[in-house]
């Protein structure tokens, strides 16, 4: 079943809901849910316990994922993660470069989100995915963008070694927020909230990740 976004008093939920069925990197541990304590064994309350990797579901990457000097998830400003965002559809593109994203109006704005072409289907880890280029991130950079944000499990292409593309935006000083639910929002521009947990020393965070619209008429302009 594809996932389908949630409105919640306008704010629209664009995260993987996590359970057991969701898809996971292949060797990475999966995510998993279970109550350590019962209600009956303690006498007053459930107590649960998960188990997962960092980059299971929405997630944002912390360059220490990537850059064996770079920053742990809690050294990150949580203001990188709050503020308007502009929803971008380059679903027609398996590579997203400096060409692919000069067609778009990015004047003026900080955070940008990429809708592509593979279905939001949290339960089904794609094989192959569309990915950003170097080229790409310095574009982002010379726009004044600090954070990029994708409905796929990476930046990079599936099978890649080198993590180009992390390594570009991390030189570039853009952050990276992963696996976002866009398939049934429009272009546009929005509020957008995906705060990582002050995991001390992690390479990456689950996030909460949800948007508002900013539009006055949604769909009332071309970007």
């Amino acid at each position: 079943m594809k996932g389908k976004s949630k409105i919640v008093n306008n704010y629209i939920d664009i995260s993987q809901p996590l359970d057991a069925n969701i898809g996971h990197w292949t060797g990475d541990t999966p995510f998993s849910y279970e109550l350590s304590f019962s209600k009956e064994q303690t006498g007053s309350v459930n107590i649960g316990r998960i188990s997962s990797s960092l980059h299971t579901g929405t997630h944002v990457d912390a360059p220490f994922h990537f850059e064996k000097n770079g920053e742990n998830i809690h050294q990150l400003d949580i203001n990188v993660f709050i503020g308007p965002a502009r929803l971008i559809d380059v679903s027609k593109f398996k590579q997203i470069d400096r060409e692919v994203l000069s067609r778009f109006d990015l004047d003026g704005v900080e955070r940008v989100l990429l809708k592509t072409a593979i279905p939001n289907k949290p339960e089904r880890f794609p094989e192959e995915i569309p990915f950003l280029t170097e080229e790409g991130a310095d574009l982002l950079k010379e726009k004044g963008i600090f954070l990029v944000g994708v409905d796929v499990p990476s930046v990079d292409p599936i099978n890649s070694k080198e993590m180009s593309a992390h390594k570009a935006l991390y030189r570039n000083g853009i952050h990276i927020l992963e696996n976002i639910m866009v398939d049934d929002i429009e272009q546009g521009d929005y509020e957008l909230i995906a705060l990582p947990l002050p995991i001390v020393g992690a390479d990456g965070s689950p996030v909460r990740a949800v948007i508002r619209s900013l539009n006055k008429r949604q769909g009332g302009k071309t970007w």
